[in-house]
């Protein structure tokens, strides 16, 4: 049994599903990995179960009825893995816009120097990030910057989607439900691990848009992030944090 897990939304990923798969296991030796499919139509669950044939008890799956939201994929792979007992819970995206390579990164602030949770950050040593256009480099600088005036984190990129998590942060952190199902989830989870103490460190990475398959991203994520923020700081001034 390992310690540590993947987890890994999929919705319509077949270009990038076998491949991820692999890079994750030659990355991080000894890990397994969780996809959570919703339901994709262009057959990304039948490539997973295929390889669950090559890797065995490694490589799980949960399928869901439908495409239901990031934060929601998310929050059902973290159950799971508490649930089946992972210390060292990932999240991380299909398609190689978070490098695999980076997982051991990750894992060596909260396996050997006593943080809680580590991000993969792209704006902790200057702007790390390749092939996006400059309108959508600066949308996200600067929602990391507005994020962070709103909320008073202490962190440079609060939308961040990959992490690492100890298995008592996400325990302490779903004793409540979480509101936000869009990137404003990433936040969220950012907000409430510091608000409850956790010790947190950003690991630089550089971020690489997709090259197969199609962004997720829509006007209604955004505009979730932007208002979502400042519900979520005025709401935490009535919540106690111990």
């Amino acid at each position: 049994m390992s310690d540590k897990l993947v987890i890994i939304p999929t919705y319509n990923e077949k270009e990038n599903a076998e491949s991820i798969i692999r890079a994750v296991f030659e990355a991080l030796p000894g890990t397994h990995i969780l996809i959570v499919e919703d339901n994709s139509p262009d057959g990304t669950a039948d490539i997973v179960k295929g390889l669950m044939k090559e890797f065995g008890d490694s490589l799980h799956i949960e399928e869901r009825a439908g495409k239901q939201g990031l934060g929601t994929a998310y929050i059902h792979g973290f159950k799971w893995a508490v649930a089946h007992d992972y210390e060292y819970i990932f999240e991380m995206d299909a398609d190689f816009s978070h490098n695999p390579k980076s997982l051991p990164s990750l894992l060596k602030p909260c396996e050997e120097d006593g943080y809680d949770m580590a991000i993969g950050s792209r704006y902790i040593n200057g702007v790390n990030v390749v092939n996006w256009p400059m309108s959508r480099v600066l949308l996200s600088y600067y929602a990391s910057a507005y994020v962070r005036f709103v909320t008073r984190m202490n962190i440079r990129d609060t939308t961040a989607g990959f992490k690492c998590y100890r298995k008592h942060v996400l325990e302490k952190i779903l004793e409540r439900p979480v509101k936000w199902v869009g990137y404003a989830f990433q936040i969220e989870m950012k907000f409430r691990a510091w608000k409850y103490g956790f010790k947190i460190k950003e690991v630089p990475i550089i971020f690489r848009d997709r090259t197969q398959g199609e962004s997720k991203m829509s006007r209604n994520i955004v505009r979730e992030a932007v208002f979502g923020v400042i519900q979520m700081r005025f709401s935490s001034l009535f919540k106690k944090w111990n």
